[in-house]
């Protein structure tokens, strides 16, 4: 199989070429940046690319962008993502696209040698492989997501002004109602984040961090 890699460390970059190549697939390009990327495809025709989520110059979420780009404009072309954590809103993108054969897995994997080369070979077959922790965190971002949907305009007001540590009554004060509303509200916040009521009296802060959770994972790369 043609295999093209963008990774930015010369020792994984390395590693993979020496790797995929004694398991008799061919790497016909192994770049240490986006830049190219495109005209590289164009050049070499691969089977099946390899990126990492973090590259330069700011070592953030080029490689993911550059691989949405890449199935977008190649359809049928392969990609595996290669990363050290979930980028959750990027990953979400890159696995609703519906082009076909995908990976996402973390660093780690690599180092099972016979597993990777096992998801390689499954990519390139057409299938989608994802790392389990990457299964695990979309569907904590998407049970989080769900819940806040739940929530009433003026329900997500109060838990805006929760999360930034007013108190019931400066809450009313800032929305013009009773103290006795902000409480109704705030039970059907935590009724409907499934926060139950416990000994430590926490609910409030855990509230107030689905609230940032969701902020937060929205609005990144």
């Amino acid at each position: 199989m043609r295999i093209l890699i963008c990774e930015d460390s010369v020792l994984l970059r390395e590693g993979l070429v020496r790797l995929l190549a004694d398991d008799g697939h061919e790497v016909v390009a192994a770049l240490p940046d986006a830049n190219g990327l495109e005209a590289a495809v164009a050049e070499t025709a691969p089977e099946l690319c390899i990126l990492d989520v973090r590259l330069p110059p700011t070592w953030t979420d080029e490689g993911i962008r550059a691989a949405i780009a890449l199935r977008s404009r190649h359809p049928g072309l392969a990609v595996l993502v290669l990363s050290q954590y979930v980028e959750e809103r990027y990953a979400s993108d890159l696995i609703a696209d519906g082009q076909g054969a995908l990976g996402y897995l973390l660093k780690d994997r690599v180092a099972d040698v016979a597993d990777f080369l096992a998801a390689v070979a499954s990519i390139a077959a057409g299938a989608t492989v994802l790392d389990p922790e990457v299964v695990a965190q979309l569907l904590t971002r998407r049970r989080r997501d769900e819940r806040l949907q739940s929530l009433t305009e003026r329900e997500r007001a109060v838990l805006a002004l929760i999360a930034e540590g007013r108190s019931n009554q400066a809450i009313a004060a800032a929305l013009f109602v009773s103290e006795a509303s902000v409480e109704k509200y705030i039970t059907a916040i935590f009724t409907k984040l499934g926060l139950e009521q416990d000994e430590t009296g926490n609910r409030r802060v855990i509230a107030a961090l689905v609230h940032l959770g969701h902020d937060h994972t929205g609005a990144t790369s």
